[in-house]
């Protein structure tokens, strides 16, 4: 009888599930069938054997042991979780901050030339974006150093300061990524029903008081939802922004340096993909118990606003 009622609701939705199939096509290609190279983690990867041909590692987890006997890996895999977090905690004040402003603009000409202006920047190539930079913060010729001088200050060597550069590198995120990031909330402003805004004028409510009280609970879903999968990414850092940005400039590396960086030096340098994919794998283990933990916690702010 279960078998009939699954048929039948097959049958109910099969334009549905049509719908869906190239899609379903393209996660099992690109994120189910390539967990089967996992085993190179576990492997002595050898190109002419393959990935199932080659020697198992022995130990067994001697890619891992290199990862935490290491202190550069450990130094990357603490960067990627604090940078993450940092352009998490800093984006989540930015990106709602923003859409409450652009929510308040009654201009509608304005309000959209304001919104462009600022989704401009996430179309624009991380390289570029480093070009910029470089050009900014140059020792030698850069602008902001060429402004210092004919202030009558020293020049500071970007370039050598590593303490500056999570301060960097969150302001360059903030500015190509706030605009884009912006759209979802302001979507969910936009959908909360006027007659609330209405309500709390005719008792009173100042402006600022109908944001507190109506504008962000009614947000709360959104950002706990937004936040959970920002989280779930939190061990992949953006490879192009940081190499972009950085570079091969050793000096930055104590602060700049990160899990997917890492890993690109140790294939340039060695080749070792057994190595490679251990940290991949390590950056999966991480990033499934923070999205755990993150849930669970999310469950107890707003049960209904948690991913599971």
């Amino acid at each position: 009888m279960k078998s009939n009622g699954v048929i039948r609701e097959l049958l109910r939705n099969r334009t549905l599930l049509l719908m869906f199939l190239p899609v379903a096509t393209l996660l099992f290609l690109f994120n189910y069938l390539p967990l089967a190279g996992l085993v190179i983690a576990f492997k002595n990867f050898d190109f002419a054997k393959g990935i199932f041909g080659s020697d198992w590692m022995d130990p067994l987890l001697y890619n891992f042991e290199y990862l935490f006997s290491s202190s550069t890996a450990f130094r990357a895999i603490r960067n990627t979780i604090l940078l993450n977090a940092l352009f998490i905690m800093v984006g989540l004040l930015f990106e709602v901050g923003f859409a409450l402003l652009l929510n308040e603009i009654r201009n509608k000409y304005f309000k959209r030339v304001t919104q462009s202006l600022t989704f401009l920047p996430f179309f624009i190539s991380w390289i570029v974006v480093g070009v910029f930079a470089y050009n900014l913060m140059n020792f030698e010729s850069g602008a902001i150093n060429r402004l210092l001088e004919n202030i009558g200050m020293q020049p500071i060597d970007f370039y050598s300061e590593a303490g500056l550069w999570p301060l960097i590198l969150t302001i360059a995120v903030r500015w190509k990524v706030t605009g884009y990031g912006t759209i979802i909330y302001l979507a969910a402003l936009t959908s909360i029903d006027n007659s609330y805004y209405e309500a709390a004028s005719i008792d009173g409510a100042t402006r600022w008081q109908q944001i507190r009280y109506i504008s962000i609970p009614m947000l709360r879903p959104t950002i706990i939802i937004l936040t959970l999968l920002a989280v779930g990414r939190i061990m992949n850092a953006d490879f192009g922004m940081f190499y972009a940005m950085v570079g091969d400039a050793s000096l930055l590396f104590p602060t700049t340096d990160v899990i997917d960086t890492f890993v690109y030096r140790s294939l340039r340098k060695s080749g070792d993909i057994g190595m490679a994919s251990a940290a991949g794998f390590l950056q999966s283990i991480i990033a499934f118990v923070l999205i755990i933990g993150s849930n669970y916690a999310a469950r107890k702010i707003d049960k209904d606003s948690a991913i599971f």
